[in-house]
């Protein structure tokens, strides 16, 4: 069977072809026999990918594309949508690595055939894997409080692959569902035909790097492909708030999004996982994910939690949960005499504190729950009489502010609250506060996660066995809960720490003037000297060519920045680049092989109109290459770095390479200019360049110093650490 109704743009039609998008554009111009469009809109078509493929190597211009990069472009253009394509590509995968021979034994034969085999195969690996995951045409084991199970998005009804996909935190409706369903559904065989390509692909695939490594390859390039589409939990974040929920056997999360909660809890022999999400895409896909990544029973519901539970009996050791912020559809009209409010109940505008309440009642007695919440429900007065509950019952264990960055929205300083149900009365309540803010990173890389989670996992450990912890000034501190219990019940921690100590405040600004008057010493040495205009006889224009010329001369080779990569190796992203700072991200992990930067190779930025070119050197070496950068290694017996990124960083240069959006700059990197020198000349220009760069890097330091220096002398003015005379 042809794979004809799979789709890709113009941006996969030229990742196929190894060139830029504007090549494309060119080749439908220019060539009466491209593929028409069959799908997407006027600004964004989308072609066969059959088609495309055929027209590509009768022209001789199909590149040899990697085996994973043809599957996400099946995946993507998927006729029914990316998120049923993935999970039938889950469902294929869970098959091939619990049952090898039988998946070989189905897929020998026709694409019908497989097909028409699938489903039962599926029956057999789902059901013991996914408790209650519904057979076609098999209703009594497909419901949920009494309805039946989700399916995914009908086949009549195609999904454009360019149409964003359900957000992964519920969606305000005007008619919420009222009853639970089951996440997974096996799919018919008309269902699955489609897919059958995508799924030898996949198997393809697999073989060579496994099948969980395959399912988080291809969910992790889906979620950064619609990354305003879901709120995704960091992976060290989840660690973190599993670490806080101990070794539970039981756990919950009433608010999974893709699993990354679940996954992270510690494993044990007797371990029971229980999912719910509102989107039914990603209950589905959470049950995959948990089902490839454990061996633990996978219960997994789509409803919306508050208004629907699935597991309304369930009594969990641990509720781990990152819900949804600041919802007002919450289901406060409808929930009024819910037994959930033990605590009160919640304002329309405290959807966290309803969230908080339901963890506590899905918890046993002496359960620990773990929420992610934002740091205005410590000390909104709406919740001000909930929050009291909660501490005179001793129901809320701790809060502890998170640097920012920690995860989305990244520019606020997101909070943790531990709860445990109440097994027993506390003569003397405390609350733990820890404030983990010192922790931020500068750039865009994400907190400094190792101090943060040592700090915090040592702080709870103590207090949570001796029920107390050593005061820490500015990081942590057990608070009688009478001294909390004011007008406003305010538990945020910066609020409630005594200030961090710091005997040395004159003395540390001292430093920093002496590093500033340095710095400033050094700019000016490497300040450029007066410009000397070169004569009119000798500026006639250079001879020129491209980058995209030198690259299929071999001059140097261009690489892209992935979207996945090996965990704890150092990112640089575009933020890096631009600001000339170490690299600071992270990208999902996964086992794409990752771009690693060498001395010398020039990186640039593709977004945002910045004329910039940063040479790697040896500090920054080995660095995996970010998302939005392109990567040249030049061959240093034809090219000089520094001649090739100074000439690249021309202003008149990128205005020319780059296209334009409503909303964004791109630039075509293959259309940069630099003249043709000989290689002494380039190392002259090189020498300058290198130069330049020196300067424009003390300019920056000394701009940090300046900044840091007044910042100390406004603080210790205003706390008195510094004589104003």
């Amino acid at each position: 069977m042809q794979d004809n109704a799979t789709e890709v743009t113009a941006a996969g039609i030229a990742r196929l072809a190894g060139v830029g998008r504007a090549a494309v554009s060119n080749w439908r111009r220019r060539h009466a026999d491209f593929p028409r469009p069959v799908g997407g809109t006027e600004t964004s078509p989308a072609f066969a990918l059959a088609e495309v493929e055929e027209w590509l190597r009768r022209h001789r211009k199909l590149a040899e594309v990697p085996l994973k990069e043809r599957v996400w472009q099946q995946l993507a253009g998927h006729p029914d949508g990316p998120v049923t394509a993935l999970v039938h590509a889950g469902c294929a995968l869970l098959l091939i690595h619990e049952r090898p021979p039988v998946w070989l034994d189905i897929s020998s034969g026709t694409d019908e055939r497989l097909a028409a085999l699938l489903p039962t195969a599926l029956d057999e690996v789902l059901t013991p894997r996914v408790p209650g995951t519904a057979r076609p045409g098999r209703s009594d084991r497909s419901r949920v409080n009494g309805q039946p199970p989700v399916n995914t998005p009908p086949a009549a009804t195609p999904a454009n692959p360019a149409t964003p996909a359900t957000p992964a935190t519920p969606a305000t409706s005007a008619t919420p569902a009222t009853s639970a369903t089951l996440a997974l559904a096996i799919p018919t065989a008309p269902r699955l035909l489609p897919s059958v390509p995508l799924l030898r692909g996949v198997a393809e695939l697999a073989a060579d790097r496994g099948a969980r490594p395959t399912f988080e390859f291809l969910l992790g390039r889906h979620l950064d492909a619609n990354p305003r589409q879901y709120t995704l939990t960091p992976p060290d974040l989840a660690g973190l708030m599993a670490a806080l929920a101990g070794t539970p056997a039981t756990v919950l999360d009433p608010s999974c999004g893709t699993g990354a909660l679940l996954r992270a809890v510690a494993d044990r022999p007797d371990r029971r996982l229980h999912a719910q999400d509102t989107s039914p895409e990603l209950a589905a896909l959470t049950a995959l994910r948990l089902a490839l990544h454990t061996r633990a029973p996978v219960h997994a519901a789509a409803g919306d939690t508050l208004r629907a539970d699935a597991y309304p009996e369930l009594r969990a050791d641990a509720v781990l949960c990152h819900p949804p912020f600041n919802e007002r559809n919450w289901g406060h009209d409808d929930l009024a005499y819910d037994p959930r409010w033990e605590y009160g109940f919640p304002a329309r505008t405290e959807s966290e504190l309803a969230w908080v309440q339901h963890a506590l009642a899905r918890l046993r007695d002496g359960g620990t729950a773990v929420l992610l919440m934002p740091p205005a429900v410590a000390s909104r007065r709406s919740g001000r009489r909930i929050r009291a509950d909660l501490l005179r019952r001793s129901a809320l264990r701790a809060v502890v502010a998170l640097p920012a960055g920690a995860a989305p929205p990244y520019s606020v300083p997101l909070h943790l609250w531990v709860l445990r149900r109440p097994d027993r009365t506390h003569a003397q309540p405390e609350l733990l506060l820890v404030d983990a803010g010192r922790f931020t990173a500068e750039g865009r890389g994400g907190p400094d996660w190792p101090g943060v989670r040592e700090t915090v996992l040592d702080a709870w450990g103590a207090f949570d066995r001796d029920g107390g912890v050593e005061e820490r000034p500015g990081v942590a501190r057990s608070v009688p809960v009478i001294e909390l219990l004011d007008d406003d019940v305010d538990l945020t921690p910066a609020r409630r720490l005594p200030p961090p100590a710091d005997t040395d405040g004159a003395g540390r600004l001292a430093d920093v003037r002496a590093r500033l008057d340095e710095t400033l010493r050094l700019t000016a040495e490497l300040a450029p000297p007066p410009a000397e205009p070169v004569p009119s006889a000798a500026s006639g224009r250079l001879p020129l060519t491209t980058v995209g010329e030198l690259a299929r001369a071999g001059a140097l080779v261009m690489r892209t920045g992935g979207h996945g990569g090996r965990a704890r190796v150092p990112v640089l992203t575009d933020h890096d680049v631009l600001a000339g700072t170490a690299p600071s991200g992270t990208l999902p992990e996964s086992e794409e092989e990752p771009v690693l930067t060498e001395p010398g190779d020039v990186v640039l930025p593709v977004l945002g109109g910045g004329a910039v070119a940063r040479v790697v050197d040896e500090a920054t070496a080995g660095a995996v290459l970010g998302r939005n950068l392109v990567l040249l290694r030049p061959d240093p017996a034809a090219l000089d770095a520094w001649f090739l990124a100074g000439f690249l960083r021309g202003t008149a240069n990128h205005r020319q390479a780059s296209s334009y959006a409503s909303t964004a700059t791109r630039l075509d990197v293959r259309r940069l200019q630099l003249p043709r020198l000989a290689p002494d000349e380039q190392r002259r220009y090189g020498e300058r360049f290198r130069a330049l760069d020196a300067f424009e890097r003390a300019l920056r330091e000394a701009g940090r110093l300046g900044e840091q220096l007044v910042r100390g002398m406004y603080d210790g003015l205003t706390d008195g650490t510094i004589a104003p005379d």
